[in-house]
């Protein structure tokens, strides 16, 4: 009686795609920070690492780097949202 193998030969660990590519911008919102200090980010789910963000910072962030499990990125600029929202306030109110 020859052996038989069960279940798949060429088995191969399977991750979803990333909601994520390196290069892109994203606008996120610092959630908390790290053992390391830095900022943590969750873009669809997944973990994404700031280096210099603190908690509640509203940021723009470029994608340098992917893992498995999360994904590394830098600081470009202030997220959109928040610039808006800050020349609304430095615009003087016309009465």
């Amino acid at each position: 009686m020859p052996y038989e193998r069960r279940g798949r030969r060429d088995f191969t660990p399977r991750f979803p795609p990333k909601p994520v590519e390196i290069g892109k911008e994203y606008d996120v919102e610092v959630e908390e920070t790290s053992r390391r200090g830095e900022g943590i980010a969750r873009i669809k789910g997944l973990v994404t690492f700031i280096p210099n963000a603190k908690a509640g910072d509203h940021v723009k962030i470029r994608i340098t780097r992917i893992s498995r499990r999360f994904a590394e990125a830098e600081i470009v600029g202030e997220a959109e949202e928040k610039a808006e929202e800050a020349e609304a306030s430095e615009e003087p109110e016309e009465e």
